[in-house]
């Protein structure tokens, strides 16, 4: 449970930057369901997520750089973090709203987070989103965020952190109820705004880190239109009422620019297309607009500063719902470590390495699904905990023209597994159940070394004991590699198998792969055995049993 604080301290910064990005994982699919205005383009989830996966890790990468030390990075250095990450990271014009309202916050926290601050900073937020904006609308989130800074400035002096950040979550909620009221396009799909939607959850996490309570989650309106809405454009931000219409390009990007040259650019933008949002300061813009003119936008941030990270979407091809037919396919997989990530790239696929303590981020595996170049791809993130991040990046990638198929996997012995069976020459629903099944009915097992003495479901562990973790779970604690192994292997095969699958890590033997095939052979008829070096890995030892 979060600790709680009456004050917006840099440790639960910390904790609701990691509360939002699971509540935005959470709810991403339900919110990309609702996204009908102006164009049901499903991804205003998949945005807000990946915008607010950016501000963790900026976040996280700041506390990494204290550890050394026995302090915490300072408020400031938090909000500061949080707000550039989201900058940088963020995706549509729902990403770079909340990109903006989290600068706005910053702006005011950084200077002092005391619970009366919080009301201004949010108040400070939802004034500076509708100044990125060029032409606000109504039953959005802006209309959400406005109604959350005048429901925490309603708690009067006096009032904690906590009580500022339930009465805005309170009021957003309200809001939210209400935009089928103000939208009519809302009202017609029988939804809530989507954007904000995102930013309920958002405040709802804020309520958690500095309370130490979760508000209860409340429905928030139906979770998808009433009826299906046409599938148009990939940008989630209000252009127009008419859903097959509007601008053939969506344009991104990073800008290094004063704010002479920025206010010359959004005029210039303003009179290409529409969607306009730009936001930053300092020196550091993200500006988003949608245009039928993409090199005239990019154009125009070359004449006002110096433009990277730029990001064109052609919409034309998902308003006729044209998808080529695939040239070829390709497997994603997600390895613990080199030796399992040259045996996946042996047969075939495209690997992401997964190193100790940095599992990789969605922008990873994005890159590793283009880099597959292929229009047909299976994504195996082989981890229980990347499950939202692959999720996001599944979601980019689909909105890039790439089918893809994202198996569930939570051990790398399930990715091999599903790997086994991939035919490239069936066609790709076939080969995706197929693979499905084969990592369905993989049981999974690693070992590791307790850090500290902690209660398990298995009794008290030490600090050095080797626990064994079936299905994710710790069901054996014992005293050395092999004995705990042999345990293992017994309560796994125990309910069965046919294949014992093996994964050694860097500094386990070949002694103790011998060892065990023989523990197989001698125990269980019919049972085969396969062992795989992983190299340098989490687990010393890694385990399936199909």
């Amino acid at each position: 449970m979060p600790q709680t604080a009456d004050d917006l301290d840099a440790v639960a910064v910390r904790t609701w930057c990691s509360l939002a990005l699971d509540a935005l994982g959470r709810e991403r699919e339900a919110i990309d369901a609702i996204n009908v205005y102006p164009v049901a383009d499903g991804d205003t989830g998949t945005n807000l997520y990946l915008t607010a996966e950016s501000a963790a890790a900026a976040v996280e990468a700041v506390f990494t750089a204290h550890e050394t030390g026995t302090s915490v990075p300072s408020t400031a250095d938090a909000v500061r973090a949080m707000a550039h990450g989201a900058l940088i990271g963020a995706r549509g014009n729902s990403g770079t709203i909340l990109a903006q309202l989290l600068r706005g916050m910053a702006g005011v926290l950084a200077e002092s987070a005391g619970p009366d601050r919080l009301g201004l900073a949010l108040e400070r937020a939802a004034a500076s989103a509708r100044e990125a904006v060029a032409h606000p609308v109504e039953g959005t989130v802006l209309t959400v965020a406005t109604a959350a800074a005048e429901a925490a400035g309603r708690t009067g002096a006096g009032a904690g952190a906590g009580a500022v950040a339930r009465a805005a979550y309170e009021g957003a909620r309200i809001a939210l109820e209400a935009t089928p009221g103000q939208l009519a396009v809302l009202g017609r799909a029988g939804v809530v705004d989507a954007g904000g939607r995102g930013l309920v959850a958002v405040l709802g996490a804020l309520v958690e880190a500095v309370s130490g309570r979760a508000p209860e989650r409340l429905a928030t309106g139906p979770t998808a239109p009433a009826a299906p809405a046409p599938f148009t454009a990939a940008g989630d931000c209000p252009a127009a009422d008419d859903p097959e219409g509007g601008p053939a390009f969506e344009v991104i990007y990073l800008l290094e620019a004063g704010d002479e040259a920025v206010e010359r650019l959004r005029a210039r933008l303003d009179a290409l297309g529409d969607s306009l949002v730009v936001v930053g300061g300092d020196g550091l813009w993200n500006v988003h607009v949608h245009v039928d003119d993409a090199g005239a936008a990019v154009e125009a941030g070359v004449e006002a500063g110096r433009p990277y990270r730029i990001r064109i979407t052609h919409f034309a091809a998902d308003r006729l719902h044209a998808r080529p037919e695939p040239a070829q396919r390709a497997v994603v997989v997600v390895v613990p470590g080199d030796g399992l990530g040259g045996l996946c790239a042996e047969a075939g696929a495209t690997t992401v390495l997964a190193r100790p303590g940095e599992p990789p981020a969605s922008g990873e595996l994005v890159d590793a699904i283009r880099r597959a170049h292929a229009r047909e791809v299976v994504l195996l993130p082989n981890d229980a905990d990347l499950r939202h991040t692959a999720a996001a990046a599944a979601e980019q990638a689909r909105a890039e023209g790439i089918r893809v198929a994202l198996i569930p996997t939570r051990a790398a012995v399930q990715g091999i597994a599903a790997l086994a069976v991939h035919e490239a020459d069936r066609s790709f629903d076939e080969d995706v159940v197929a693979m499905t099944a084969a990592a369905g009915a993989t049981r999974y097992a690693e070992l590791a070394v307790a850090e500290r003495q902690s209660w398990t479901m298995a009794g008290i562990c030490q600090t050095g004991d080797i626990l064994g973790l079936i299905d994710g779970d710790v069901a054996v604690i014992g005293q050395d590699v092999p004995t705990t192994a042999r345990s293992v292997l017994d309560r796994m095969l125990a309910a069965g198998g046919e294949l014992v699958t093996l994964v050694l890590g860097e500094d386990i033997p070949d002694a103790l792969a011998a060892t065990l095939e023989e523990h197989v052979r001698e125990g269980y008829l019919a049972v085969d055995t396969v062992v795989y070096r992983g190299g340098h890995q989490c687990a010393p030892l890694l385990i399936g049993v199909e």
